[in-house]
């Protein structure tokens, strides 16, 4: 009995979809996120090849399946050279190109890509860079995307620049998840269920209630719950332990002012100077 083409098409379509999947994992994640230009050109005609295939009724379905199955062929020998030779790999995927050396546009280069002022400048906005004079260099990778290193200056500070020792940090570890505990995120924290309970009874919010709970790298948890009217208050223990440290510095100043004794004064004045260098360390952490 023949069937309706509506019918031929429905069929054809889930054959080739299916098929589409099981040669794009084929191929690789790569296909998925970075096309070279030769992959951007053999993508669009295999999809054009199984468009064809799924609604041209007229045409033999197994030509066009092995000119599909050629066309996916082709990428991926492509890749495979692309692997084992660098002038193959020069040759499909082309080479990264400098636009900006030592603060200055390479003209040259930017016209050879066929971008204009306008079009580098956008780019440069796309990486927080607003101004020519703060990139200190720039390129143009092959699938497009431009990645800039700002001039020393004009770099964040970081804790090496700081010269401070900073603990690795880990990561958060989801310990409630939908009103239920997690055991073995929670031991991987170093913590107990008698821990989680107690926490929770300082944010004043029932287990059944929460959402999700992740124990940050400081040993702080934070809540989501279910019912968003409910306001989870701020914990205030590292804020409170930054105070008392101040206030023990303060205290130690004020001695030394207070004492007649030289060497009471020097103690207070030294053990002063360290409660400081403590604050200084540790005022990034206690600080919510």
């Amino acid at each position: 009995m023949d069937l309706p083409q509506w019918l031929y098409i429905v069929i054809r379509s889930v054959i080739l979809v299916f098929i589409l999947f099981l040669l794009t994992r084929w191929l690789g994640k790569k296909q998925l996120s970075h096309l070279s230009f030769f992959e951007y050109v053999a993508g669009i005609t295999i999809g054009s090849i199984a468009a064809e295939i799924s609604t041209g009724l007229e045409t033999n379905f197994f030509h066009g399946l092995y000119s599909l199955l050629i066309w996916t062929a082709i990428p991926f020998v492509a890749g495979i050279l692309a692997i084992k030779s660098k002038r193959a790999r020069k040759f499909i995927e082309g080479e990264a190109t400098v636009i900006i050396k030592d603060g200055k546009i390479q003209e040259e280069n930017l016209t050879k890509e066929k971008y204009s002022v306008d079009e580098l400048l956008q780019l440069l906005r796309n990486k927080n860079a607003f101004q020519v004079a703060d990139v200190e260099f720039a390129v143009l990778e092959t699938n497009g995307e431009l990645n800039v290193m700002l001039k020393k200056e004009k770099q964040p500070l970081t804790a090496s620049d700081l010269q401070m020792d900073v603990p690795p940090t880990k990561v958060p570890q989801s310990v409630i998840k939908e009103g239920k505990i997690m055991d073995a995120p929670l031991a991987e924290s170093g913590y107990n269920r008698a821990w989680l309970e107690v926490e929770l009874e300082k944010l004043n919010v029932a287990l059944d209630n929460v959402y999700i709970g992740q124990i940050d790298c400081n040993g702080q948890l934070t809540v989501d719950v279910y019912d968003d009217q409910i306001s989870i208050p701020t914990p205030q223990v590292k804020p409170l332990l930054l105070a008392a440290l101040k206030k023990c510095q303060a205290d130690l100043e004020s001695y030394a002012l207070e004492t007649d004794s030289i060497e009471a004064k020097e103690m207070y004045k030294r053990n002063a100077g360290i409660v400081e260098q403590i604050i200084a360390k540790s005022s990034r952490f206690l600080t919510p």
